[in-house]
């Protein structure tokens, strides 16, 4: 817990570690995902479990072509028709996306972990949406 948030401290490019905070909705998924993998390694408490957040079925560091295999085994078993075109990398595209048209603003989600603001508008798929053009903001303002 960090001032009553529950966070992920994850080691980004260079070394760099950045608290990532845990929606109880996540945190309820990635406490299900401990509880689980303690109980196939005989624990009978998750917080006895050591290594990676994320391992392989033998404890192991997960390494980039599991992350690649997983997602799109997820997106094919969700019938998901461009699975074979995903990666881990689509993930963090929709996560920026929907969290700008959720209305976070463009400086927050840059801490996604990119210096330049320009990087992140990049991974917005919907920013030639013209439904979010602000001249719509503006007249609404002036209404």
């Amino acid at each position: 817990m960090d001032k009553g948030h529950r966070v992920l401290t994850v080691v980004r490019k260079g070394g760099k570690k950045v608290k990532v905070p845990l929606t109880p909705a996540a945190w309820a998924a990635v406490e299900a995902y401990l509880v689980d993998r303690a109980a196939r390694a005989g624990l009978a408490d998750w917080r006895a479990l050591e290594g990676p957040l994320l391992a392989t079925a033998v404890g192991g560091r997960l390494r980039q072509s599991h992350l690649w295999e997983l997602v799109r085994r997820l997106a094919k078993a969700a019938g998901i028709e461009v699975w074979d075109q995903l990666s881990p990398h689509s993930l963090r595209h929709t996560g920026i996306t929907l969290a700008l048209d959720a209305g976070a603003s463009l400086r927050d989600v840059q801490d996604a972990g990119h210096k330049d603001p320009r990087t992140t508008r990049r991974y917005d798929r919907s920013r030639d949406n013209l439904d979010r053009n602000a001249a719509y903001t503006v007249a609404a303002y002036l209404a």
